[in-house]
């Protein structure tokens, strides 16, 4: 449900909610919040609420340090793991200076823009998102390990599959803040999980990826546990993936989804280092059903871009590059443009690579472009993008590229 700055007070005030937390991300997506009492709520709404922001990464110094939040009404949710008397309710939050200028690196509202631009076009487009992440188990002092909290393999079920439980209470606390997950199940990796999202419009969807970690850390905190969505957390296993389902919808009518798959393969170098923006990012390509070339097919994992089998309203693409790392605003927000391209310059795909790239031998690898192999290279690529200053502030652009 949606509600109106109005309804916001109102419920506040009548359901013994005692917290507001206000949130937004940091440049890289790392969620961060300020707790406010209810009276502050109209002041919030009104004028923002002044934070620190030197220490925040890619917020700035001390020399301009102060910057506003302003809550979005319509992304009002209890955290239900709070007490049921003096509730804790969260809310997004746009980011603005002072004197009411937008601030360039809040990357939730540079992905409104994207949509606003898509809408423009007579376009719309939705995310249905599957992160995979490792439960690990604590020492004795309470510190994460790298040992898995079980041996599991693909899909296995209980016994073997000791993470059912924590799966099953993380899709019931989701379901109480109103975010349906698909489906979940026991990944490859020993201790590996992975629960997908239903489709939904860009910015709700970034929303949820971002809740869906704090959800799964939380709860796999309450269980002893440390859940751990980092690329390749253990050497010679599966690494987790943030594989992004995509699909678009034209006013007219027309069909563009092989147009949307053109422009993402022909942007996704530039692209890369905001969808993997981390050393341990690179150790993941290649194997185990992550992507090293820039390809696509239908159904075919071992590809860039997959389009599963589906018709209809679930007919869709799957970029299979990003890892959990990555800062969703960003990533939807490219992806957007970059299938706009496509569809914009009506760019047609290659021919589909309808083999096992995992399988292939050097002469047949040597036809297809490659994913940048390490962050320098990642990062040399997007600086010099022509499409990437276009939509990305010189400000995140010179954090992501140390530039």
């Amino acid at each position: 449900m949606k509600y109106s700055k109005e309804e916001v007070i109102q419920y506040v005030m009548e359901d013994d909610v005692k917290f507001i937390r206000l949130a937004f991300c940091d440049v890289f997506g790392k969620q961060k919040n300020i707790s406010v009492l209810p009276e502050e709520l109209p002041r919030a709404f009104e004028d923002g609420i002044a934070i620190d922001a030197s220490a925040i990464a890619g917020f700035g110094d001390e020399t301009h340090s102060d910057l506003l939040l302003h809550p979005d009404a319509e992304t009002l949710i209890p955290l239900p793991w709070r007490p049921e008397h003096g509730k804790v309710v969260r809310m997004f939050c746009s980011i603005s200076y002072p004197d009411g200028r937008p601030f360039e690196c809040d990357t939730r509202t540079l992905l409104k823009h994207a949509v606003r631009h898509a809408e423009d076009a007579g376009l719309s487009f939705a995310f249905g998102a599957e992160q995979e992440f490792y439960l690990f188990k604590l020492d004795e002092e309470g510190e994460p390990t790298k040992i898995p909290y079980d041996k599991a393999g693909y899909m296995d079920i209980a016994p073997e599959d000791k993470g059912e439980n924590i799966r099953r209470e993380i899709c019931l606390m989701l379901e109480q803040m109103g975010i349906r997950p698909e489906s979940s199940h026991h990944e490859e990796g020993p201790g590996q999980n992975e629960i997908d999202f239903r489709y939904s419009d860009p910015l709700t969807a970034a929303d949820n990826a971002v809740t869906f970690q704090m959800i799964v850390k939380t709860i796999a905190g309450r269980n002893g546990l440390y859940a751990d969505f980092t690329p390749k957390p253990l050497p010679k296993k599966p690494g987790n993936g943030f594989h992004i389902n995509m699909s678009v919808k034209a006013s007219d009518g027309s069909d563009n989804l092989h147009y949307m798959i053109a422009g993402i393969l022909s942007k996704v170098q530039e692209m890369t280092v905001f969808l993997n923006p981390s050393e341990n990012s690179y150790e993941r390509f290649g194997s185990d059903k992550a992507p090293g070339y820039i390809s696509w097919s239908s159904e075919n994992r071992s590809q860039l871009v997959r389009v599963p089998a589906a018709v209809g309203e679930y007919r869709r693409a799957e970029l299979r590059s990003p890892d959990p790392t990555a800062n969703p605003y960003l990533a939807f927000s490219l992806m957007i443009y970059a299938a706009m391209h496509g569809i914009e310059n009506k760019s047609e795909p290659p021919a589909p690579a309808d083999i096992n790239l995992y399988k292939a031998d050097e002469e047949t690898l040597a036809k297809y472009r490659r994913l940048p192999q390490d962050l320098d290279t990642a990062r040399s690529i997007a600086a010099e993008s022509d499409f990437i200053k276009e939509h990305i502030p010189a400000a995140v652009l010179e954090i992501y590229c140390n530039k």
